[in-house]
């Protein structure tokens, strides 16, 4: 077990370091810099090479005792700076999600999804399955890949990620009569090991992924000062969005998975006799499952 601790100890300090302390540490000589430079010197290289180089000569020229402060404090910095980006993952991850008052945008997410429903409900009456050739099943195709690049389910929250979370909760009542959020904490005790391996690695990418955009935040701040900073915001904020999205497809994409394939074993884990040994679950034993899991509530 000793091992085993250390062995987590030195993954959780790399880690940290990776995803925090190195990037504080860039941030703070980027604040250093950029509030020597400001907006009118932004982009003097000159001036910035010359500010870089009197720092480091002064300091080289203190004593060991001042060089060993000057080091912890940069190295506090850094980490003050870490953990105000830890505290914002959740601010970033609140907005990813839709986790606040758009009804504006979950709105018009709706008219746009109905839109490009009708019209592949439109293409698939235009053309009976019996009869439907190639290229008319081409043109639906394409048409329900535009309806699900907006939601795959009938949208309910004010973003393309929140609706990916929402569309599975969606699906699990709609197809399986299962309470998600209720049943999920014991569906995670019952799936397989490999099940869980794998979801847990998408939700480490979607974790990652919201710390790298929530980098933005201090770079914005920073861009009050000097302006490149913005110009750095935006691009480490797309690229922790871009990232997001694609842990979000593959999340809700195994939890839906897990739904399909591992149904009729959290039935049996609690009791609920079904049709089939393995599978998804019917509505009605969905049903009963989530009533003994919600207790009434």
């Amino acid at each position: 077990m000793n091992d085993f601790f250390k062995e987590l100890a030195k993954t959780l300090a790399q880690r940290w370091v990776g995803l925090l302390l190195v990037p504080g540490a860039l941030f703070v000589v980027g604040a250093l810099v950029g509030g020597r430079l400001g907006h009118a010197h932004a982009l003097d290289l000159s001036m910035a090479s010359q500010a870089l180089t009197a720092a480091t000569t002064s300091i080289a020229g203190r004593t060991g005792t001042v060089q060993a402060v000057v080091l912890v404090a940069v190295l506090l910095a850094s980490a003050g700076v870490g953990l105000v980006v830890q505290a914002m993952t959740g601010v970033t991850r609140t907005l990813w999600l839709g986790r606040w008052p758009g009804a504006f945008l979950t709105a018009r997410r709706i008219r746009k999804w109905e839109k490009r429903l009708r019209r592949r409900q439109e293409l698939e009456a235009a053309q009976p399955a019996d009869t439907r050739s190639a290229s008319a099943q081409h043109k639906i195709d394409r048409a329900a890949a535009r309806t699900n690049a907006v939601a795959m389910a009938r949208p309910g929250r004010s973003t393309w990620m929140g609706d990916r979370i929402h569309a599975v909760e969606g699906i699990a009542a709609a197809r399986y009569g299962l309470d998600l959020p209720f049943a999920w904490p014991r569906f995670w005790l019952t799936i397989p090991d490999t099940a869980r391996a794998e979801i847990t690695a998408a939700n480490g990418a979607f974790a990652a992924a919201v710390t790298v955009a929530s980098w933005a935040w201090p770079a914005l701040l920073l861009g009050v000062l000097w302006w490149p900073a913005i110009v750095v915001a935006l691009i480490v904020g797309t690229t922790g969005w871009v990232r997001g999205r694609a842990a979000i497809t593959d999340l809700t994409s195994l939890a839906e998975s897990t739904l399909d394939l591992y149904g009729c074993e959290l039935a049996a884990a609690v009791g609920v006799e079904t049709q089939r040994s393995t599978g998804p679950m019917e509505v009605d034993e969905g049903a009963r499952v989530t009533a003994i899991f919600r207790k009434g509530r």
